[in-house]
C-alpha cells in the first residue's frame, strides 16, 4: 500500500476529482494513512468524509477494508462507481458543486469557522468555503 505520511505532508486537496469525486482523493490518503498509522492529525470518516459516504451509500468500514488490501486509486473508483450506479452523473455533478461551495450553517459552525479562519488563514480573506479554508492552512491558497 502507498501510504502518505500525514505527519509530514498533507493528503490531497479536497478539490482534487478523482472519478468525478470531489473528497475521494483525499479520503483515500487519510484512510491509507490511518491503516499505516501515519496519519498524524488527520482522522478516517471524519464529518468531511461522512458527507461522501452519506451521499454515496458507501460503508466507511467497508471501503477502509478495500484500502487495506492495497488497491490502488482506480481500484477503489473501480468500487467506488460499481457502489454508486444508483447515481446519475448530473446528481454525482450538483453534489460535488454543492460540497465545494459548502460553507459553515449553523451558529456554531460559524464561529468554529471564524476561529479556524483566525488561527490558520487570517492572509486568506476570501475564504468562505470549508474546502477554501481546508486549501489554506495546507498552504494551497
Amino acid at each position: 500500500m502507498n501510504a502518505p505520511d500525514l505527519r509530514k505532508t498533507f493528503p490531497r486537496s479536497p478539490t482534487e476529482a478523482l472519478g468525478g469525486f470531489v473528497l475521494l482523493a483525499r479520503i483515500i490518503d487519510k484512510c491509507r494513512a490511518v491503516i499505516a498509522g501515519t496519519n498524524g492529525e488527520y482522522n478516517y470518516n471524519c464529518p468531511l468524509d461522512r458527507r461522501f459516504f452519506d451521499f454515496t451509500g458507501i460503508d466507511a468500514d467497508e471501503f477502509k477494508a478495500l484500502v487495506a488490501t492495497g488497491a490502488n486509486d482506480d481500484e477503489v473508483l473501480a468500487w467506488v462507481k460499481d457502489k454508486t450506479q444508483h447515481l446519475s452523473a448530473d446528481q454525482i455533478a450538483a453534489w460535488c458543486y454543492d460540497t465545494r461551495r459548502r460553507a459553515p450553517q449553523s451558529v456554531e459552525e460559524k464561529a468554529f469557522f471564524e476561529n479556524y479562519w483566525r488561527k490558520f488563514a487570517p492572509h486568506a480573506r476570501h475564504i468562505s468555503a470549508w474546502f477554501e479554508m481546508l486549501d489554506a492552512e495546507e498552504k494551497r491558497l
